[in-house]
């Protein structure tokens, strides 16, 4: 099938900033009591917008503490992240290159909100290589693993879904391509991919794993 355009997700594809993230996110979980290992809090909830994120943790916290969350506990985690992100955030390396020769139709479809999502671009220098064409969780009503985000980005870039390529570092992503009609590829450049996430891939159904933006060819 002629790929048309290739629909990038941001976080841990574009800007490497699921590493920060998971940090951010797991040691401040732990001080409330709820322990994830990596691998499976990677593999659970990479790639869900924040509001399912929250809902999910709120509910583990409930049948695991008996608690729900703190009120501010989301305030906490923003707070450690601008301050990470302020500090660590970078392209991911070879993207702005792999992003600049690519002639086709492009677009960036998220999980991050908005606002979050146009400061990684932003601060990365990669904004002006996809605008106006970046779309995130708040676009639509149900995010990734659904697949209406990437239907709302192949509809405002005019290409039918099934001439788009995806490019995911998560289940979640991978399982909202397939569900859109799209082809995907799993990609393991980030800095937080571990040997588990790329079967993980594979199995949700990936064509294959891009180890690099090096290795990413058309």
């Amino acid at each position: 099938m002629t790929i048309a355009a290739v629909i990038f997700d941001c976080d841990g594809v574009l800007v490497d900033s699921e590493s920060i993230a998971i940090e951010a996110e797991t040691v401040l979980l732990a001080a409330i009591g709820l322990h994830y290992e990596t691998a499976d809090f990677v593999a659970r909830f990479m790639g869900m917008s924040d509001r399912a994120f929250y809902a999910a943790l709120d509910a583990d916290s409930r049948a695991l503490l008996g608690r729900p969350l703190p009120a501010d506990f989301r305030a906490r985690v923003d707070a450690r992240k601008r301050a990470l992100n302020a500090e660590k955030l970078r392209a991911v390396p070879g993207a702005a290159h792999a992003v600049m020769r690519l002639a086709l139709r492009k677009a960036v479809a998220s999980s991050s909100e908005a606002g979050h999502l146009d400061y990684k671009l932003r601060k990365t220098g990669l904004l002006h290589h996809f605008a106006p064409h970046v779309y995130s969780a708040d676009h639509v009503e149900h995010a990734k693993p659904a697949p209406d985000l990437f239907l709302h980005a192949a509809a405002n870039i005019a290409v039918a879904p099934r001439h788009c390529l995806v490019v995911e570092d998560s289940v979640n992503g991978v399982l909202a391509a397939r569900a859109a009609g799209m082809r995907v590829w799993g990609f393991a450049g980030g800095a937080h991919m571990t040997d588990a996430c790329r079967p993980n891939l594979l199995a949700a159904g990936a064509e294959r794993i891009v180890e690099n933006w090096d290795a990413f060819a058309l």
